[in-house]
């Protein structure tokens, strides 16, 4: 009996650790009572800390964000057109002065028209200014005190000098001089609005770009905030975690090493403790079975010997079967020849003395002694099936099929019998005898049990089964059929549905050709409507392709086949 090295006997003391005493006690080895927390509440309590983290850092950025993008949209949508609609304006009065002064000077009218198109588009530029920058007090002031004085300068300076370059000699007009000093006013003014833009310009975009840089502050500090969070928990899971979980290791390690004895104790959070009862829980038990595996192991090896002792019982009792096998086609079949030998010359040299009851009763021992033997060939015929013929070779199954036809060819032209063969048949690893076997009592069965009114026709036919690596073999004739609760009686041994007045045989046909399907791997049934014909189909592996062929080729039907 092999045993177990290192293994343990019985365990004095019990194997459950108790409680321990004094939890908590400074000193004992036991963690603190935050400690006592689960693996997966530090991994919560962690988590929770990082959801604050980002809770806190999302609204924080998102406000910076927001003031950003809407100082940036001020200076985009608003100052940049602002400053733009200023320089508009200023070109629209400039252009009324040109105006003005070329008219004065020439007298050409056609000055006129670009004082006349720059005193609207001064309106509408005032008018866009106002609306771009209406919250800025100091712009709107600034456009206010440029509004004023362009007026002034028109009805002070403008008008009148056309007035009076269209009538000469009239009324006194003021100068282009003291025109161009007023005009120059204007132009002061529009420079102070100009500068106060530019100034709010400068003023937001350093506005923007401090909330940016708070952003990106606050961005870097969150990432070095989840940096930092990841290492602490790192630190906080290898301490809290890691340490107890390579003590439990460790143990586990030496109890797989054979360590039986050596009893688990675990301290650290309190789910590990868990594990670690449950992996003591186990070694406890692991010492039981063992006790336990030794008991059986004895009683194996003492089953293992009368195994040994039965298979060679076995083997003496299959020799005898083939003993017997050899006396039932020899030794047994001559005293039934005898029999048979001695009652025909019985009745051949008495026969003139013998009265018709007694030629009927030396027919009956002479028939009983015939059929004897058959029952004996047929028994004999069973039990070979499997033993008789065992090498599995290439069978082209076209081939023994027409060797089960050659040996029927005589019942087959006495009956008319007409076999079509629906396509070539595929090429399958068995015995050719027992195949060949098969292929005559399936012929034969249906050229036996053939209907009275019409010829027998019997359809031969492939069917292949590829996702089951089988071939399907169907034999379909048109004879008296069968009902339905006989088709599996009929594949028991022995078993007739007719009497041996209408039908002759011994009833073991389908027997020997369940039994020959089954041994080359298959499975046969039967199916049919009395009086309508038997269709039987059988299994066979497909043939293994060889190494050195195409799989392929090997695994393809045979042409003519139905898939």
């Amino acid at each position: 009996m092999t045993r177990t090295p290192n293994a343990p006997g019985p365990d004095p003391t019990p194997n459950a650790p108790g409680p321990d005493p004094t939890p908590n006690a400074p000193g004992n080895g036991k963690p603190t009572r935050v400690a006592r927390l689960t693996v997966q509440g530090w991994i919560h309590v962690v988590l929770a800390a990082n959801v604050l983290l980002v809770i806190v850092f999302a609204v924080s950025g998102g406000v910076l964000q927001a003031r950003a993008d809407d100082r940036t949209d001020l200076l985009t949508d608003r100052i940049q057109p602002a400053r733009a609609t200023a320089y508009q304006l200023e070109t629209s009065l400039v252009d009324q002065e040109t105006g003005v002064r070329g008219y004065v000077l020439s007298r050409d009218s056609s000055f006129l028209d670009p004082y006349a198109s720059g005193a609207r588009d001064e309106k509408t530029f005032e008018a866009r200014l106002a609306t771009q920058l209406a919250d800025h007090s100091r712009i709107a002031a600034d456009l206010k005190a440029a509004e004023r004085l362009s007026d002034s300068w028109r009805h002070d300076y403008a008008e009148p000098l056309i007035k009076a370059a269209r009538t000469p000699g009239g009324a006194k007009a003021p100068s282009l001089e003291a025109s161009k000093a007023r005009f120059d006013a204007i132009r002061g003014q529009l420079a102070t609005l100009q500068k106060d833009i530019q100034q709010l310009r400068d003023r937001t975009r350093a506005l923007a770009d401090d909330s940016r840089r708070s952003r990106n502050l606050l961005f870097l500090g969150m990432l070095a905030a989840f940096l930092a969070s990841g290492v602490a928990l790192t630190l906080l899971l290898h301490r809290i975690v890691g340490r107890p979980l390579r003590v439990l290791e460790a143990a586990s390690v030496n109890v797989s090493g054979g360590a039986f004895e050596r009893r688990i104790r675990l301290d650290g959070p309190r789910d590990l403790e868990r594990v670690a009862r449950a992996v003591e829980e186990m070694r406890r038990r692991i010492v039981e079975e063992l006790s336990a595996s030794q008991a059986r192991e004895v009683l194996l090896e003492r089953q293992a010997e009368e195994l040994d002792a039965q298979t060679l019982e076995l083997k003496r009792s299959n020799a005898e079967l083939e003993q017997f096998a050899y006396v039932a086609s020899h030794d047994l079949q001559e005293p039934l020849r005898k029999v048979a030998s001695f009652c025909q010359l019985l009745e051949k040299r008495y026969g003139d003395q013998l009265d018709d009851r007694a030629k009927q009763y030396i027919d009956f021992a002479v028939d009983g002694a015939k059929r004897m033997q058959i029952l004996i060939n047929d028994l004999l015929t069973f039990s070979r099936v499997g033993r008789v013929g065992e090498a599995q070779v290439p069978v082209a199954l076209d081939d023994v099929l027409d060797r089960a036809l050659g040996n029927l060819s005589v019942v087959l032209e006495e009956t008319g019998a007409r076999v079509l063969r629906e396509g070539p048949l595929p090429t399958v690893t068995g015995d050719a005898t027992t195949l060949t076997m098969l292929w005559q009592n399936l012929i034969g069965n249906a050229v036996k049990f053939r209907h009275p009114d019409r010829a027998p026709e019997i359809a031969v036919r492939c069917e292949a089964e590829p996702e089951d690596g089988q071939w399907r073999l169907v034999v379909q004739d048109n004879g008296i059929g069968i009902e339905p609760e006989f088709r599996e009686k009929v594949f028991v041994i022995f078993q007739r549905l007719h009497g041996r007045d209408e039908y002759e045989g011994t009833g073991i046909g389908l027997a020997v050709c369940r039994k020959i399907v089954e041994h080359h791997g298959g499975a046969i049934t039967l199916d049919g409507t009395a009086g309508a014909g038997t269709r039987v189909s059988f299994t066979l592996p497909m043939a293994r392709p060889e190494p050195d062929l195409g799989s392929e080729e090997a695994a393809r039907p045979p042409e003519g086949a139905h898939t």
